[in-house]
């Protein structure tokens, strides 16, 4: 039996680049796009109404700001993954979105397949970074020796497992958010963008025994 198609709200002011990404994602079955916002308070409306699994959200449009309605999706508990797809890769667009509590942030020269590879992800609840965003976050945390804490340990050890960010939260018992800041560290530190890279660097690097589990 196939899998309902990943229902998709696409928040972008520019309504070229909606018409392009409405184009290229129906035409796979397994996406639905259920609607289109051209801010970030509208974005808000449509998710509490249409309930898509994905929200696609641009950060820089008139009105509200993409970071606000993320910070808002968040507050309201509305379970739509929201993936920033934006042309910034700053550190005050990057950091701000990831702590309001976007699952992933790709940039607009993302290549279609990763486009849809990156939605898929971020439905399942996995975080999904662009390379150019992964390497900044790279430069930033990387050291001669970068080691992880205990804590990175403990959610890598979960990754390994299959644990989502928010089955870590409950196993932890800290928040979904705090997690996110953590997978983002182990990340930088591996010099990986995504959850199996990280999987397969921490048992090549020796920080995850294959007997476990």
């Amino acid at each position: 039996m196939s899998e309902a198609p990943v229902r998709v709200l696409i928040a972008d002011d520019h309504p070229v680049v909606r018409d392009g990404i409405k184009g290229m994602l129906t035409g796979d079955p397994g996406f639905e796009v259920v609607g289109e916002a051209d801010d970030g308070a509208r974005a808000v409306r449509l998710a509490r109404s249409l309930e898509p699994d994905v929200v696609l959200m641009d950060l820089r449009m008139p009105g509200t700001h993409g970071v606000e309605a993320i910070r808002e999706l968040a507050r309201l508990q509305l379970p739509a993954r929201v993936l920033v797809l934006t042309t910034y890769a700053t550190d005050s667009d990057v950091g701000p979105a990831i702590e309001a509590g976007a699952t992933g942030y790709l940039l607009k020269d993302a290549l279609p397949e990763e486009l849809t590879r990156a939605v898929r992800l971020a439905a399942r609840g996995e975080t999904v970074l662009s390379p150019a965003v992964a390497a900044r976050l790279v430069g930033k945390v990387r050291a001669p020796a970068a080691s992880l804490s205990e804590r990175e340990l403990e959610i890598l050890r979960l990754i390994a497992d299959g644990s989502t960010n928010r089955e870590a939260a409950a196993r932890l018992l800290i928040s979904e958010a705090t997690v996110k800041t953590h997978v983002l560290h182990i990340y930088g530190k591996l010099g990986v963008s995504d959850r199996a890279a990280a999987v397969a660097a921490g048992f090549r690097r020796g920080l995850l025994d294959p007997g476990e589990g």
